[in-house]
């Protein structure tokens, strides 16, 4: 299989050091040249994204197109750019996902949420998110590949997780009542896009979350545990000082249900609570820079 990703990321590079999928070529954008060379000595044809003439002969081969740029002011700017000309030179694809934020559907005061509520961003943010996912699927619906949008919880994984932000100092456990947060390790977002690939469905929404909503203060605590440090001391949310991110997250409380990837897709997390992941992660010695 041929992949082409439009934005070369931490969730985009996950899936392609995947063993188990049967990889002929991989293909993606980057920014600058810089991350390019990088990623061509790693065996990736990296490719500027402005460099339409690339670009679009990469795309021409593609069986699958994985889109991960962040939407900016505006559209998306992979579909502003490119949706034309997948749809005209990707004759082969048959599989394009969107990777998108469980944001999209704002707060609901701790409910579980699945794939049929509605969006109600809070945050101009994922309301950019809806946005491109309504791109996507409009276009999917004229387009040839079938469209599939990923809506993820927070991204954990190696170089981002607990264990780091305790060794940057930077970890603090705020304590809101009832407030939870949904998770997803790196490594089962991939699990995730690979079972869609090999079961692709056209207009299909997933939210990608492990199967435990979990206040964000224990995930600290825990992963403190674990380094043999000091568990931070609690901070009641009130007395927080908070950037306009952490607020935004805070101000939004929910429990994102992973069912319908277990049961459509039949995917098997690897890590289907936090405890599962920090401990991998310590195994893998996240915990070391912490100490």
């Amino acid at each position: 299989m041929n992949l082409f990703v439009f934005g070369l990321g931490y969730a985009a590079q996950a899936l392609i050091a995947r063993e188990d999928f049967p990889w002929t070529s991989v293909a993606g954008t980057v920014r600058d040249a810089e991350k390019a060379d990088r990623l061509r000595a790693e065996g990736i044809d990296a490719l500027v994204f402005d460099d339409v003439r690339a670009v679009t002969a990469s795309l021409r081969s593609a069986d699958a197109i994985l889109v991960s740029t962040p939407p900016s002011t505006g559209q998306d700017p992979a579909f502003a750019a490119y949706a034309p000309i997948v749809a005209a030179t990707a004759a082969n694809a048959s599989w394009l996902g969107y990777l998108s934020t469980t944001g999209v559907y704002g707060d609901h005061k701790g409910a579980w949420v699945d794939e049929t509520a509605p969006a109600e961003p809070r945050s101009e943010r994922s309301a950019r998110r809806v946005a491109a996912e309504q791109s996507w699927l409009a276009w999917g619906e004229a387009a040839g590949p079938a469209v599939a949008i990923f809506r993820l919880s927070g991204i954990y994984g190696p170089g981002r997780n607990a264990f780091v932000s305790l060794a940057r100092g930077t970890a603090q456990r705020i304590v809101k009542e009832g407030q939870v947060s949904n998770r997803i390790h790196v490594d089962d977002i991939a699990t995730v896009l690979a079972a869609s690939m090999r079961r692709p469905r056209r207009g299909a929404i997933y939210n990608v979350s492990d199967c435990e909503p979990a206040p964000p203060q224990d995930i600290i605590a825990y992963a403190a545990e674990r380094a043999g440090i000091p568990v931070p001391p609690a901070i009641a949310f009130a007395d927080a000082v908070l950037s306009p991110m952490s607020q935004s997250f805070y101000a939004e409380n929910k429990r994102i249900s992973n069912r319908l990837i277990l049961s459509e897709l039949n995917v098997r997390l690897r890590y289907p609570t936090y405890r599962e992941g920090l401990d991998a992660l310590f195994a893998e010695g996240a915990a070391d820079q912490a100490r």
